[in-house]
Formats: structure tokens, sequence, C-alpha cells
């Protein structure tokens, strides 16, 4: 077996493929694929895919495909080239408005006209006019939780669109189709930037030779049609163009009404919060952003918890954003926004309506400059008669009862310390019961007709008889007055016919010294309205204001001559140190001697201590007043006075619904104790200027027969205050 050859073992050779397309074995020969190379094996031949037959289109089919696809390359080559041009020229067009726009500055105030800032008599600011602009806010100085809580809820892609966002469009429209409006109904899908354009009315001024008024100006600047909304794109790339970023939210910050008057979120921050814009904390600055939406319906004045829900919406959207981190967020949610305690007072409610409405119109209504004005409004004063109301009114009251009241309190010389014009005492701009509504005044009118007797000589203690009386009226036949009692006590004093509101002896009095007298008194003491010309005068059947009646009053306190309401001081313009026009006292010109104006007070004393006002008395303090109860109790008078402040409270139906068991010597003359209880509280009580009667004697009549036009000649009217200054102001002399 040694001759047998040892075998290798079988190992496969290695073989590449060389690049001609040849393998190389592992001696480097190469091997040929080709054919009489017998050395190798033909490659296996790629089978072939076998062929489907094709299916023929429909030819009706093809033509209409064709077709369409034809159009639609019509279409689309005309619309990217229509588009292309229409933003060439949009953006030509924004360039050349560009160049026109005003500096910023220029436009960061727009109103039209000014406002009116109220200050008490203390000096602190209580009330807001007017179109308020607190001054310049800009995206650099504002609080950054305010910067964002703007951006989170109106615009969060701000700082990355050029002016407009097709995709915000796309989508606002979307949302109105599918909630049935029209596609620019409703959602704008506007920019920030779309926002401020309208906020400037696309650079057009307001013109009052144009629009009948603002709110015409601004209704027309809001539209939203498809020419609009296009002029609107235009101005935002402009804008763009023409100012920075942070420079539109600057404008847009100034020029946005947040509620309540104000213009710009430094005014709205005042006003709500009683800081600057620059201040305020996350929750803040959420609530002065959802005023965007809608400014009076969120204004937290007129519904703190809906404000404050709106506000929770924004702080969320900030945690989204990135803007609070979730303690922040948490803790805006926890401890929501509240108003400053001038707000929480609606703007001044009543008093400041009234100042508004009293002062000149070219510097309060209808001014062009800020205004500041100093008012006699006592703020503790103020709370005082609010609070005495409500807590006669819920006590007395039944739930539901839809009576109202008002209440005047004033010094002695007109000016007026508080006012009260409704049970709703958070309100501006409603109707104001304590100077507008017109309401008999029943026998409060009383003490003018023995002011009258008084100023002639006559004592208190003068007597008259209480019989029955009738009247031969021309034109209306008989007419015969009865007590309240249908009771006649025979022989009675001016005092004691005072004290139990007789009405037969107040009207043969007021026919002894004559009607023209009382009238003349009554005008002249600041009874304007149109006094009754027959006797039913002296029972007060003529109708007053509650202010005129506690003005005249004030005229008694004073010791007879009369005074005018007055609630402004000094009106002054901002930035300015002297004062256009100054008011330093109501009281005008004597209407009755002193003594006879102290005799009065003496009597009306009386009416207190045991007469019909007795729930007026207040324990260690000297008051005197009258009560007032009209024919079928339609209207409950008090009006009566301390020898620091003079009060009247009036109560009865908007519609002139009779009282039920209500006559002012019932519930106005709790409500008048209540008010003046407070409004004395921690002052030092002063006796009453009084004068008590010497010695009886006969009523003495008018010297001059009673017939027409034989009573002495009225005394000239005085001169309203303001009146008077602004003939002084604008050289009417």
């Amino acid at each position: 077996m040694s001759g047998t050859k040892k075998r290798k073992p079988l190992v496969a050779e290695r073989r590449h493929t060389s690049k001609s397309g040849r393998t190389t074995g592992q001696s480097g020969r190469t091997r040929s694929g080709g054919p009489g190379s017998g050395g190798g094996r033909k490659p296996p031949r790629k089978p072939q895919a076998r062929r489907t037959p094709r299916r023929k289109r429909n030819p009706l089919v093809a033509a209409i495909t064709g077709l369409f696809y034809w159009i639609w390359r019509i279409v689309w080559g005309v619309f990217w080239r229509l588009g292309a041009i229409a933003a060439i020229l949009i953006i030509g067009i924004s360039a050349y408005v560009s160049l026109t726009l005003p500096p910023v500055d220029d436009i960061l105030d727009g109103r039209a006209r000014g406002s009116v800032t109220m200050m008490d008599r203390d000096g602190s600011v209580y009330a807001w006019r007017g179109d308020q602009f607190g001054g310049v806010v800009t995206a650099e100085s504002v609080s950054p939780n305010l910067k964002n809580a703007i951006i989170a809820t109106e615009d969060k892609r701000f700082y990355r669109h050029f002016g407009v966002s097709p995709r915000g469009i796309a989508s606002a429209i979307r949302i109105n189709m599918r909630e049935g409006r029209g596609p620019l109904e409703g959602h704008g899908g506007s920019t920030l930037t779309q926002q401020t354009a309208k906020l400037l009315c696309l650079g057009v001024p307001y013109d009052p030779t144009v629009w009948k008024n603002e709110t015409e100006y601004e209704a027309d600047c809001r539209r939203t049609t498809l020419w609009r909304k296009a002029k609107e794109a235009v101005y935002s790339v402009a804008m763009e163009m023409k100012y920075s970023k942070d420079e539109i939210l600057t404008i847009y910050m100034n020029r946005a009404y947040l509620g309540e008057g104000t213009r710009g979120f430094e005014a709205a921050s005042q006003l709500y919060f009683g800081k600057s814009a620059a201040e305020v904390s996350p929750a803040e600055g959420a609530m002065l952003a959802g005023l965007l939406v809608a400014p009076t319906r969120y204004a937290p004045t007129n519904n703190l918890q809906r404000s404050q829900d709106r506000a929770a919406t924004i702080v969320t959207l900030m945690e989204e954003q990135g803007y609070l981190t979730s303690a922040e967020a948490k803790d805006a949610l926890a401890h929501p926004a509240s108003l400053s305690q001038a707000a929480q007072q609606k703007a001044g409610g009543y008093f400041a309506d009234w100042v508004m409405a009293s002062g000149p119109e070219f510097l309060t209504r209808k001014t062009t400059e800020d205004v500041i004005i100093r008012t006699t409004l006592d703020q503790r004063i103020q709370r005082a008669a609010e609070d005495a109301m409500k807590t006669v009114f819920e006590e007395k009251l039944k739930d539901g009862s839809k009576v109202q009241a008002a209440i005047v309190v004033m010094s002695a010389d007109g000016a007026v310390r508080g006012m009260v014009g409704g049970r709703q005492t958070k309100v501006s701009g409603a109707f104001n019961r304590a100077t507008q509504a017109m309401r008999q005044t029943g026998s409060s009118f009383k003490p003018f007709v023995y002011a009258a007797a008084l100023d002639l000589g006559n004592s208190p203690l003068a007597t008259v008889e209480d019989t029955p009386l009738t009247i031969n009226i021309p034109g209306s036949g008989p007419w015969s007055p009865d007590n309240y009692d249908h009771k006649f006590r025979g022989t009675v004093t001016l005092a004691d016919a005072l004290k139990d509101s007789l009405n037969i002896p107040a009207v043969k009095v007021a026919q002894a010294v004559g009607l023209d007298n009382v009238r003349r008194i009554a005008s002249d003491f600041g009874i304007e309205s149109d006094l009754a010309q027959g006797p039913a005068l002296a029972l007060g059947a003529s109708e007053s204001t509650l202010i005129e009646m506690v003005g005249a009053y004030a005229g008694i306190l004073n010791g007879g001559s009369s005074v005018t309401p007055y609630g402004l001081t000094s009106l002054t313009l901002q930035g300015e140190t002297e004062p256009l026009m100054e008011i330093e006292t109501g009281i005008g010109e004597r209407v009755i001697r002193e003594p006879a104006a102290r005799e009065l007070t003496w009597m009306m004393r009386r009416v207190v201590t045991g007469g019909t006002g007795g729930r007026a008395a207040i324990e260690g303090l000297e008051v005197a007043g009258k009560t007032g109860t009209t024919q079928a109790a339609r209207d409950a008078w008090f009006v009566g006075f301390s020898a620091d402040y003079v009060a009247g409270v009036w109560m009865g139906y908007d519609d002139n619904t009779p009282l039920t068991g209500v006559t002012g010597a019932g519930l106005p003359a709790e409500i008048w104790r209540e008010v003046m209880v407070r409004v004395h509280e921690g002052l030092e009580p002063h006796p009453l200027p009084m004068l008590a009667p010497a010695a009886p004697e006969p009523v003495q009549q008018q010297p001059q027969p009673s017939y027409p036009g034989a009573a002495p000649a009225p005394a000239p009217r005085q001169e309203n205050p303001v009146e008077r200054l602004l003939k002084d102001i604008l050289g009417l002399n």
C-alpha cells in the first residue's frame, strides 16, 4: 500500500467575478464562459417575465379623463400665474403703503375724545368717564405676564408670520362653514397685525363730517366684506414692512378698547386693579387679555365671575404654550384677579353721572381734552347711604319687591356728599331717581308754606282753624281738602299744624299769605319745576326731584338763603396746575329772613320729637325734618337735617304704582335715620340753629288785595354757579 498516492481533501475553489465577466480560480487561470471553451459551463439563462396582454381602456372614459386633466392643467396654470401676479401686486402695493405709514409714536393714542378723571373731596380718584388713556405702554415696558397672555390668546404665531396667516384664515373659514355661517361670519382668522390694522381703521381717521358719530365710524372699521379683508391684508403686510413686531404689538396694546371707556392696557389696568400694566400678575394679565374678545361682556365691573372664568381659560393656554410653569399656572388659578376698591364702586355710580351731566358739556360729555375734576363726594358718606338703604330693605321689604328708593346727602351750602339713585347702587349710566325722577312732593312741600307765613312776621304760635273747607276752583268746581285721618282739630297753632301735617290749615295759611308768595319762595329756594297754580299747591301737588327738595331744605338750615346743589369744585386740564373753573359754595341770595328760617327749623324739629317724623329721631342728636306722602301713596318722602348735613329719601315705584302700607313717616323716615346715624358716627353733635317763638299772634295776611297779579313781584332767580362761571370764562357777561 506504500505505492498508493494520498488524496487531497476536496475543497471548493474560490471564484471571483472579473470585470470582463470571467471567473478566476485559485490558480489564477481565467475560465471563459463563452462557447468553445471546453473548461466551463454556460451561465443559466435568465427567465423572462411572462407578458400579459394590455387591456384596452374604454375610449369614453379615456376621453373624459383626458378632458379633466387638460382642464386641470389650464386652471392650475392660470391659478398659479394669477397667484404669482397677485402676490407681486400685494407686495408692491404694500411696499407703497408702508411708505405712507406714520411713525409709531403718532398713532398710539387714537382717541377721538378725551377723558374725565374724578377725585373725591380728599383727592382720591374714584371715577373715570370718557375715553380713558392711562399713558403709553410698550412691548418692552409692559409686564411679561400681560404680553404673553395677549400672544397666547390672540395670535400664538405672531412672531413667525408676515402679517397674514393663510393657515389661520383657512381654519376660520372651515369652522364658520361647519357651524352654519358664511365663510366670513364669526371667526375671522385675523392675526394680531390684522387686528391692529382694524384698530387703525386701515389708516382712515375719524371725520365727523362723514360719520354721524364714533360708533358708526368704528362699525365701518369692523366690517368683514371680502374687499375689506383684501385691503386689510395689504395694510397688514405694509405694517410688517414698516414696523417691527414689537412696535405692532405696542400699537395694539395702546389702542385696544377694554371696557368701561378704557383705551389701552395701561388705562384698563389702572381702572380695574389700581396699578400699572407693568406690574400685573399672571392672573391679572390673563383677565386683561380676556377682555379683547368682548370688552363689555367680560369687564370685571360687569360680571367679575365671568371675567375670572375667562381668565382661567387664558392661564391654561399660557401654560400649554410654555409661558407659565405648572406651579405658576396653579397659583394663578387658585388666586384669581380681583377688582380695586375704586373699580368695585362701579366708577362712581350715580354721583359721577350727575357731575358729568351738570358740568359744562365741552369739558365733560364731549371733551376732547383729558380733564381732572375735583368733586364734593365723601366716600364715607356715600357708603353710609348705600349701607343704610340696603339694611332697611333687607329687613323690612319682601323678596322680589320692585319698589325703588333714592337718597341725597349734602352740606348746608349745597355740596353734595353722597347720592343713591336706586336700589342697584353698583351701576353706571343708569336712570338716576335722585336727579331725574319728577315726582309729587306731598306734605314735604309744606315747610315752604309756613316759610312764607313766618317771613311776613307771623309767629309759629299764631293760630289757624282746622275746620271743614270748600273752595270753588274756576273750571274745576268745588274742592274740599281733608286731613289724613279725616278729623278736625279746631283752632291749632302753625307749629302744631306742621307737626301733625294737617292739610286744611296748610291750605288756609297758603291762601292767607298768597299762593304767589308761596310759589315765589319755593322757586327761590330751588324748586325749579312748574308749581301748581291752585290751592293744592300747599299740599305738594307739584312735582320736583329729590335733589331739588334737599337743596331747598339746605336753604332753611343755612338761615334762609338759596342753595344750588353742586358736585364739581374745580376742573383742570391734565398736566396743568391752574383750574379752568372753581366753585366754592352753592349759597346764593337770601329768600326769607334769617329769624324766620330759625323759627321754621324749630317747627320742623317738633315734627321729629312729637309729630309724624318720630321714626327719624336720633338719640343724642338734634334733627329736624318733614314727612311727605302723595295722593294714593304713590310717593313717600322724608327730608330733614342736622346742624351739619341735609338728607332726603324718596320711595316709590317707577310706574307710579301705589305703595302698600308705606308713608313718609314709615320706611323713608327709617332709611333717613339709618343714613344720618352712619353719617354722624364719630362726629361731635352740634345743636340746630333754632329760634323758639315768643308769643302767639293771629296770622297776618298778604297786605295786597287778592286778585291776579297783586302779589309781590318774584325776586330774580338765582343763577346756577356753573352757568355763572361759564359766562365768566367765555366772556358772556
